[in-house]
C-alpha cells in the first residue's frame, strides 16, 4: 500500500465515522465459544513502517506493538483448540486525534492495518494475502467530541487496540474452516 493510498483510506474512514454508531466491544468472556481448533500460539505486531495521517498525533511503533499485542493476548488467550496458530499483525496506517482541534470538525482516531494467520503444523498462512482491517475509535463520553481533546495518544491506541481484537475475532469465527 503507498502512503497516499493509506493517507487516503485514513481519512475517508475518519470522515465517515461521524456518522457511524461505534460501540466498544465487549471483554472476552472466560470460556469464549471455540471458533474450531484454534488456540493461540505467537502474536507478533509489526508497526516499524505505520504511516501517521494528516495531523495526527506522532506514536511510537514500539508502542503501537506493545498495545495491540497485549489486546490481542487478552482476547484470544482463553481458546483452547487443539491446534497452534499464530496472528501476525502490520500497521500500515493510523490517525490519532490531535488535541485542541476544533469541536466542529470533531476529528476520529483510525487505525489501518494487514492481519495474517498462521498454522504452526503446517508450518503457512492460513489466509494468502494479508485480511485488511480499517478500525475507528468507539464512540463514548469521551470521544464524543474529539478524542483529542479528552484522551492522550495512548488511550485512543489502547481503544483502538481493542476493537482491532474484535474485529480480528469476527473474522476468524467467519472462517471456521481454517481450524
Amino acid at each position: 500500500m503507498t502512503r497516499r493510498t493509506v493517507l487516503k483510506t485514513c481519512l475517508i474512514v475518519a470522515f465517515s465515522a461521524l456518522t457511524t454508531a461505534c460501540v466498544r466491544p465487549a471483554p472476552q468472556t472466560d470460556r469464549p465459544d471455540p471458533i474450531g481448533a484454534f488456540r493461540l500460539g505467537h502474536v507478533v505486531v509489526v508497526a516499524d513502517h505505520a504511516q501517521a495521517g494528516p495531523l495526527s498525533r506522532k506514536a511510537d511503533p514500539d508502542e503501537w506493538e506493545a498495545v495491540l499485542s497485549a489486546a490481542l493476548k487478552d482476547r484470544f488467550q482463553n481458546y483452547q483448540g487443539a491446534g497452534l496458530y499464530h496472528i501476525a499483525v502490520k500497521v500500515d496506517g493510523y490517525i490519532l486525534a490531535p488535541p485542541g482541534v476544533p469541536v466542529v470538525a470533531a476529528p476520529k482516531s483510525v487505525a489501518v492495518l494487514g492481519v495474517s494467520i498462521w498454522d504452526d503444523a503446517a508450518g503457512r498462512k492460513l489466509n494468502e494475502k494479508p485480511k485488511t482491517i480499517t478500525v475507528i475509535e468507539s464512540l463514548s463520553g469521551k470521544s464524543f467530541v474529539s478524542s483529542g481533546l479528552t484522551m492522550s495518544a495512548e488511550e485512543q491506541m489502547q481503544d483502538i487496540a481493542i476493537r482491532v481484537a474484535a474485529q480480528i475475532q469476527v473474522w476468524l469465527e467467519g472462517n471456521k474452516d481454517w481450524f
